[in-house]
């Protein structure tokens, strides 16, 4: 009788054939997630945060795991002293039976941070060249620096999309070109006519990522159908953002099998935590949890730009569960002058030195948000609020991307 073979237990030999490079890599090695991103260097972020903190700033779902996941995840925490990688399989046959897709195209992770990374590794080095959008989600960028690639930063359209035939002009030397639809930080879509083109136009022998994190939030068309036309291109999913477990850790990359075993070449195996297994698996099988979780976070979102626009600020309409607020002052004073009302809101990025990042809370989160956004800007000057708030020198050293904590370039 036939013995049907766990999908991840091939990367499971993989790991013991990494190479001595790959390991080399892997030494001050560490991945980059958005809590990481999140606390900008010389940012007033606290650990832990006060008492009734309004946490905007992370692109994190206050609604948690759904009630079914709570579930799931409480009935399989006494057996956490055993690996069941069978539930993991059973994760991924769940997953690849919804989308249509072969199951030895998908490779669960704790979350999509890590596949990231180790794409990075896997598909650039000092010859070959990450490309990315400004301004862009910077965990990759952060990986470039054990791959030693050239990072190729690349302005985002007028209408704040990536401009993929820039892309492809900055770097015929590319060896990965990263997407992320809707964008982090902007909430903005790249349409899929456009990463067709990119597909159509790329370097022989390079990759396209595309990280769809956001992707249900919007009504954005996926990149899993040229996944499953066997195209140069991986897309990651996460279940931190709609289904609320960036806690938990749990997400996918879905890619040609012998693009995952490049991959995983540099991750080896690892046991997925069986407490995100099984709250994810049930997730999936909760036919109202995305479509009711997108309703929540658009009405809010839009409730939210339409009182930005009845008192004049300017922002970048999005589709996601975050978007960019022009404050037209320095974004750091902003944040800082924000947080001295309890209200944590997210990091700037260099290339719009003014803008903040939004993150979409609840209804009353948003509603304290707006109060405290209007006292700061109605006042004559926040600066002064910086220096109450410095930090020590070794919190001034690191730089928070949303879940991952890296020394400060700053």
């Amino acid at each position: 009788m036939a013995v049907e073979e766990n999908p991840d237990c091939r990367s499971r030999r993989s790991f013991l054939q990494v190479s001595a490079a790959a390991a080399a890599v892997a030494v001050g090695y560490r991945i980059v997630t958005e809590p990481m991103l999140a606390d900008a260097a010389s940012l007033p972020y606290p650990s832990p945060y006060p008492k009734d903190a309004v946490l905007i700033n992370a692109n994190e779902n206050p609604l948690g795991p759904c009630g079914v996941a709570c579930d799931a995840l409480n009935s399989v925490a006494s057996q956490g002293g055993r690996y069941s990688d069978w539930m993991t399989t059973d994760l991924i046959k769940t997953f690849a039976a919804a989308e249509g897709l072969k199951p030895e195209y998908v490779h669960a992770f704790p979350g999509s941070s890590g596949p990231l990374h180790y794409s990075v590794l896997a598909f650039t080095s000092p010859a070959k060249s990450y490309v990315t959008a400004d301004p862009g989600y910077e965990a990759g960028a952060h990986a470039t620096k054990a791959s030693g690639a050239r990072v190729v930063k690349v302005p985002l359209t007028k209408t704040y999309t990536h401009d993929v035939k820039a892309m492809l002009a900055a770097a015929p030397d590319a060896g990965m070109f990263y997407i992320c639809s809707p964008n982090n930080p902007t909430g903005t879509l790249t349409s899929h006519s456009d990463i067709e083109f990119l597909l159509a136009n790329k370097p022989k022998d390079s990759i396209l990522l595309v990280d769809e994190a956001y992707i249900h939030f919007s009504d954005a068309s996926s990149a899993l159908d040229l996944v499953k036309a066997d195209k140069d291109l991986i897309v990651l999913r996460t279940f931190s953002k709609i289904y609320g477990m960036a806690g938990l850790r749990c997400g996918f990359a879905i890619a040609r099998p012998d693009l995952l075993e490049k991959m995983t070449a540099f991750s080896g195996w690892s046991a997925m935590p069986i407490t995100a297994v099984a709250a994810a698996t049930a997730s999936l099988k909760d036919p109202r949890l995305v479509p009711d979780r997108k309703h929540v976070n658009t009405t809010i979102r839009e409730a939210t730009f339409e009182w930005l626009s009845k008192n004049n600020y300017s922002f970048v309409p999005s589709q996601s569960n975050c978007f960019m607020l022009d404050a037209k002052r320095p974004a750091k004073e902003v944040i800082a002058a924000m947080a001295a009302q309890n209200v944590f809101i997210g990091r700037p990025w260099p290339a719009w030195p003014t803008h903040v990042r939004i993150t979409v809370g609840t209804q009353p989160e948003m509603e304290r948000f707006q109060e405290a956004f209007q006292r700061v800007m109605t006042s004559s000057s926040v600066a002064s609020v910086m220096s109450a708030l410095r930090k020590t020198p070794l919190e001034l050293a690191r730089l928070n991307l949303d879940g991952l904590i890296v020394p400060s370039r700053s």
